[in-house]
């Protein structure tokens, strides 16, 4: 019997990394564009190539969001996590999304630890006699060998009901805990709540609208996996300041040296990232104002100048619509009046709800600002800014 041999072609097979999704991304104008990405892409990578489509200016604060609307919650993506795997956690209609838009507060707790966790709601078992510099505070959270606690009191809602009941919560590196005697640490009066190795930290957008909270400074811990608000542990706290430092502190509890190695990663030299061309890696930036033409080799400088130029774009832009024709005294005055209406920061027709909203969003750092329109005043502006982590309003009367 003759066996004649054949040859066979398989079919070329394409690793896992190297496979292509579409995901849609939406902007803070809620316009979206869908974008083709690798299935191992991370928050981090869709940040950096929606700020070269977008052409904006890298400051480190631009952040992805996902955003879950049948609950009325959201949450920063951290910069380290796969885009593919959060999104395989989403129900197939929940209608969840990802928003692309900055967070000016995401890593500003490194900067500024002692402004995010305040001296009564902190906790250290160490020799420090409770006495800790910035930094200091900042490793007991990274080290694991460590065991800071936050404390304090927050409303609570029970399964199965419709009412807020307030009670003194624990958070430590084993999860978080609630007292049912007073302000006991004892374990035999803590209850366990809810640990965050397979959890993550939300807020809540609407917490008094949809949730009947007592106060609008909601959040949550869901499950990765849960897409039921029936499983959500929701919490109040009493002001901003307060919500922010349980939050930060369970993003810490949950990622430790990740995030830290997130914070410092655009400013150390690296590779050059995948998303960019040849050409777009080969870019310098050249000052041309003097004499002599020069390269900027300082990033600092190179930004600010970045900045400057687009500002002065937009003045030319604002100059050129308000000057068709002939120009004129009254033209001319007209452009100096209305330039403001070409800056980034002029909002024009927003209410101070929508400004504070839109001031949350961005993180409440200190120097976060926007100028509208007085809606009770015609002709007068209102300066909205963060300070002390409290979004702050003040008019503007020109003369």
């Amino acid at each position: 019997m003759n066996f004649r041999a054949r040859r066979v072609t398989l079919p070329a097979i394409t690793p896992l990394c190297l496979q292509k999704r579409v995901i849609k991304v939406y902007s803070e104008d809620n316009t979206s564009r869908a974008v083709e990405v690798p299935s191992d892409i991370t928050a981090r990578d869709i940040c950096q190539l929606f700020i070269l489509k977008n052409h904006c200016v890298d400051d480190h604060s631009w952040t992805l969001f996902e955003q879950i609307p049948h609950l009325s919650i959201e949450r920063t993506i951290e910069d380290h996590e796969s885009v593919m795997e959060v999104q395989s956690g989403w129900g197939m209609d929940s209608h969840c999304c990802l928003y692309f838009r900055k967070n000016y507060a995401k890593y500003e707790f490194f900067k500024k630890p002692l402004d995010f966790f305040p001296e009564h709601m902190v906790s250290i078992s160490s020799e420090t006699n409770g006495i800790m510099n910035h930094s200091q505070l900042i490793q007991t959270f990274l080290s694991s060998s460590s065991c800071p606690e936050i404390h304090g009191f927050l409303h609570a809602k029970e399964h199965g009901r419709k009412s807020w009941k307030k009670f003194y919560f624990v958070l430590r590196r084993s999860g978080l805990y609630f007292s049912n005697k007073g302000t006991s640490k004892e374990p035999r009066h803590l209850q366990f709540i809810a640990e965050f190795s397979d959890s993550d930290v939300y807020t809540l957008l609407s917490a008094k609208k949809v949730y009947g909270a007592p106060t609008d400074y909601g959040f949550c811990v869901k499950a990765s996996k849960s897409s039921s608000a029936r499983d959500l542990k929701l919490l109040c706290a009493d002001d901003e300041q307060t919500r922010t430092c349980w939050v930060t502190a369970m993003r810490l509890f949950k990622y430790g040296m990740q995030l830290y190695q997130n914070f410092i990663q655009p400013y150390q030299k690296q590779k050059s990232s995948p998303m960019r061309s040849i050409s777009e890696n080969s870019l310098v930036a050249i000052d041309f104002s003097g004499h002599k033409t020069r390269v900027i080799e300082n990033p600092s400088e190179a930004l600010s100048v970045a900045v400057e130029e687009g500002l002065s774009w937009r003045r030319k832009s604002c100059h050129r619509l308000s000057s068709h024709g002939s120009p004129s005294a009254s033209q001319s005055s007209m452009s100096s009046i209305a330039i403001h209406m070409a800056q980034p920061w002029f909002h024009s027709k927003l209410s101070r709800e929508e400004a504070q909203k839109l001031i949350t969003q961005q993180g409440l750092v200190d120097g976060v600002f926007l100028v509208r329109d007085s809606q009770s005043n015609p002709r007068t502006f209102v300066l909205s800014l963060c300070h002390t982590q409290k979004i702050k309003h003040f008019q503007i009367v020109p003369k």
